[in-house]
């Protein structure tokens, strides 16, 4: 028995949002002072850093759910199954919908029981829920499956990974231009390979001195009288955390499988910062006394942004189709995937095609 992805499927909103959409903010530091500098300066300086040129925004009828439910579609009729058959339903989110102009979160029904009323499924044995779990969300989702699928209690898992980022960021916060919107989905099931598949995965919540690095505040305008609350994040810290525990765990995860890095094709890291996956790639091959090979790591941060939970599965999806240029994937190829967030929270597993 193999446990594999035989399908796959995304999102990703047609609304692009360059980096001189935010020529005009107001950015504040913490303490609500302003930064100093022009924003072309600021806007260079983070492009410098993350790579990021423009990012997706979802249309503003549109949540979460509904990103979920379409990426859900496309990775169902990749797989060519029955809907009907799906054991399980399961929605990595961090924000539940957030609707356009309205930063209340609704998580109430879960975001995987409005995909699977989305989709018709008629099979009270088909059971949603969704998994808080910062950006590594949708590979733990993946994790789950995999860990029913083995029990016996399951067959055939829709793993999804939807946010709507866009519309919890503090437009005074120059981080806000990291975020943005996606979702992508997997059929992951038992087939009759005897080879292949969910080789090997690793898990770890950091929580004693970590837990608040990414957290929800108040607005760093000082001004603003409102008690709404926006995403924010400790990035020196997280980038620090990650690069320490990142690549400790993709070891680790391969060690488990008896490979070393020389037998990844690719590696697929979360899409947070393209120069903090860039160094968790570097310290990664350093922990086997080698260099990271050419187009060794696929990367879409810098025309889709941070979309959380959506970055790995998009990205897979972008890669399994050619979309992405010298990225593409072959039959028997081990690739690692890894992500880091909001816990925080590490994962990373082994996969092969």
């Amino acid at each position: 028995m193999a446990i594999k992805i035989t399908g796959i499927g995304s999102c990703i909103p047609e609304n692009s949002v360059k980096n001189t959409a935010f020529l005009e903010s107001e950015f504040k530091n913490p303490d609500g002072s302003a930064i100093p500098g022009s924003n072309e300066t600021i806007i260079k300086k983070f492009r410098a850093i993350t790579g990021i040129k423009e990012r997706r925004y979802a249309d503003n009828k549109v949540t979460a759910s509904d990103l979920a439910s379409i990426a859900a579609e496309r990775a169902i009729e990749n797989a060519g199954i029955d809907k009907e058959s799906l054991d399980y339903v399961i929605v990595a989110q961090n924000f539940g919908d957030v609707r356009h102009k309205n930063t209340q979160s609704d998580a109430v029904p879960s975001l995987a029981s409005r995909v699977k009323h989305y989709l018709k499924i008629e099979n009270p044995s088909c059971v949603a829920y969704d998994v808080v779990f910062g950006c590594p969300g949708w590979l733990e989702g993946v994790i789950q499956a995999n860990a029913f699928i083995k029990a016996g209690i399951a067959k055939k898992c829709l793993v999804i990974g939807a946010e709507t980022l866009s519309r919890v960021i503090d437009k005074h916060d120059r981080d806000s231009m990291i975020f943005s919107d996606g979702a992508g989905a997997a059929i992951i099931e038992e087939t009759k390979d005897t080879s292949g598949g969910i080789l090997s995965h690793e898990s770890a919540t950091y929580s004693k001195n970590e837990a608040y690095y990414l957290t929800f505040e108040k607005s760093y305008n000082k001004e603003k009288q409102e008690e709404t609350r926006y995403i924010k994040m400790n990035g020196r810290k997280i980038y620090n955390f990650a690069l320490t525990r990142v690549p400790a765990a993709m070891k680790k995860c391969l060690d488990k499988a008896g490979f070393e890095a020389k037998d990844v094709k690719k590696l697929f890291l979360h899409q947070a910062n393209e120069k903090m996956d860039e160094a968790i790639c570097e310290r990664f091959y350093k922990l086997y006394d080698s260099a990271p090979p050419e187009h060794i790591m696929p990367m879409s941060i810098a025309e889709l942004g941070n979309s959380s939970v959506a970055t790995l599965p998009t990205l897979l999806d972008l890669v399994s189709r050619k979309q992405l240029k010298n990225q593409d994937l072959q039959p028997g190829d081990k690739i690692l995937l890894a992500s880091v967030g909001a816990g925080m929270n590490i994962n990373a597993m082994l996969y092969q095609y």
